[in-house]
This record gives structure tokens, C-alpha cells and sequence, in this order.
């Protein structure tokens, strides 16, 4: 297999569309857990630790995600420049893994969209218990 530069650079735009989700995440979990914690210190409601627990998980594969997509960006200027010097049996295991660490990355995300529905469960269940 030969590869081009052109066919890594094809992953920079969804390495950065996939960035750009995944920080507003962060952010969005970031200020739900400084709110959350306001409200426990206040409450000390049961609800509220079950909800930073979930936000817990979350965030910890939110930082995989990250970090996984770094690499594979990394990998994949890796593989770029090595195009470039003419090292092809460099190029083209520095592209597969970038692109098995992007499908990782991924499936890191799907894992963080399916538990998200966990807090929306932990607050449909404290109202089911108090009705």
C-alpha cells in the first residue's frame, strides 16, 4: 500500500470538528459539576452525589477522548511528514494506528452519550420516588 499526503490530511477536519465537540463537552460538563456542587454543599441531597458520580465517569472519558484524538492527530502529521521523507513502511502504520485511535476516540464518545442519559434517569427516578 502506498500512501499520499493527501489521505492522512483527510482526518484533520474531523480531527477538529471532533475537538471542537469534545471541548464544548468538557465545558458543559465543567459548569454542570461547579453547579452541582453548589447545590450539595447547600442541600447534601442523595440525588445530587448520584448525578456527580455519573458526571464523574463522563468526564473521565471525555479527557480519553481528548487524549486519544491528540495522538491520532499526532500520528497523523507523523505519517504526513513521513509521506514526505519517502518512508512509507513509516507512513502507513502511523496512519492505521492514527485511525484505529480515532475509532477508539469514538467509541469513547458513544460510550459518554449513552451514560449521559444516566443523569436524565437519576432525576426521572428522584421524582418518581417523591410522587
Amino acid at each position: 500500500m502506498t500512501l499520499e499526503v493527501s489521505t492522512p490530511a483527510l482526518l484533520f477536519p474531523a480531527i477538529s470538528l471532533l475537538f471542537l465537540s469534545f471541548t464544548n463537552r468538557f465545558l458543559h460538563l465543567a459548569a454542570l459539576i461547579r453547579q452541582l456542587h453548589r447545590d450539595w454543599l447547600e442541600k447534601q441531597d442523595d440525588t445530587l452525589m448520584a448525578q456527580i458520580s455519573n458526571l464523574r465517569k463522563r468526564l473521565t472519558l471525555i479527557r480519553w477522548m481528548q487524549f486519544l484524538g491528540a495522538v491520532s492527530l499526532f500520528l497523523c502529521v507523523s505519517s504526513m511528514v513521513a509521506v514526505t521523507a519517502e518512508l512509507q513502511q513509516i507512513a502507513v502504520p502511523s496512519f492505521v494506528v492514527a485511525l484505529l485511535l480515532m475509532a477508539s476516540s469514538l467509541a469513547c464518545l458513544m460510550v459518554e452519550v449513552w451514560i449521559s442519559g444516566g443523569a436524565l434517569r437519576i432525576l426521572l427516578k428522584a421524582l418518581e420516588d417523591r410522587g
